[in-house]
């Protein structure tokens, strides 16, 4: 996915004219190492498509095929939002978050992989139509690299304050409980939508904002009628994404260094899985 170039010109990020790749310092405008070690030209790629998209599908739906391999519950015996679903142990090896393993285990890692995981079927399906329809949408307005980043960051949110709220408010009455396991894409999703409505707010386009409102309050609502359904995540990843979309300011052109800074946080995402893994391997 990500080819080294070792010879040949590229476009300078910072002044948009031809340098040599493996240039220590652009000529025309200072930036050091223009040709981003000879990644530039994989990089702008994947910020001028639907790289992040894709990686995000094909990623989430891996882990959900091997989870069932693993670990499979059954074909859903709990109803049709268990349809499909892998065992919670078999969740939990791969890295679910929640105040059980965060607080009991000792998992603190979690909240970046939980973000990759699903519990069913229907789970990524829903999961996977939102972020096939929202973050096209973001990578136009902010770039690649910042919508990875606000991604992850409200996924991160997320399950933290789901986590913190299930350990130090357990007398909750339990539709605002924290949970106890969690997993699922839908935290940043919210953070898409934070996202949005911040984007809304910067540039005046109110039209936008309210769709995204009504959308985010349907779906609030949604969680709150129908049982199993971690509403804490949803409204950590909404504030989180809505601060990092804050932070990046939409109003400000995309930079080379949050492409940087999207790959580490996703690097840092999959081994959060794999040190999962091997975690549970090493306490079994």
């Amino acid at each position: 996915m990500f080819e080294r170039q070792r010879s040949g010109s590229v476009v300078c990020p910072g002044c948009n004219r031809l340098v040599e790749v493996d240039a220590a310092q652009c000529p025309h405008c200072g930036r050091v190492s223009p040709g981003m070690f000879g990644y530039a030209r994989t990089l702008q790629a994947f910020a001028g498509g639907e790289g992040f998209v894709r990686f995000v599908i094909a990623t989430c739906a891996l882990l959900y095929v091997v989870t069932l391999l693993v670990g499979f519950q059954g074909l859903g015996s709990g109803g049709l939002m268990r349809l499909l679903s892998p065992s919670g142990e078999t969740i939990f090896a791969f890295g679910s978050s929640g105040w059980l393993p965060v607080f009991q285990y000792g998992r603190w890692w979690t909240p970046l992989s939980a973000s990759w995981l699903h519990g069913s079927l229907l789970h990524i399906l829903f999961n996977m139509m939102w972020i096939r329809q929202l973050a096209p949408a973001l990578i136009r307005l902010f770039g690649a690299g910042r919508t990875v980043l606000i991604y992850v960051v409200a996924g991160v949110s997320g399950f933290v304050l789901t986590s913190v709220v299930g350990h130090l408010l357990p007398g909750l009455p339990r539709i605002l409980q924290g949970a106890a396991s969690t997993v699922g894409a839908s935290a940043s999703i919210f953070g898409l939508f934070g996202a949005l409505v911040l984007y809304g707010r910067r540039t005046g386009s109110a039209a936008l904002g309210r769709q995204v409102w009504t959308w985010a309050a349907v779906l609030f609502v949604f969680g709150l009628v129908f049982p199993g359904i971690d509403n804490w995540a949803h409204f950590g990843g909404f504030a989180g994404g809505y601060a990092a979309a804050s932070y990046l300011d939409p109003r400000t052109p995309e930079r080379p260094e949050h492409l940087l800074a999207a790959l580490v946080c996703l690097a840092l995402s999959l081994a959060a899985v794999v040190l999962s893994v091997l975690h549970y391997l090493a306490i079994r």
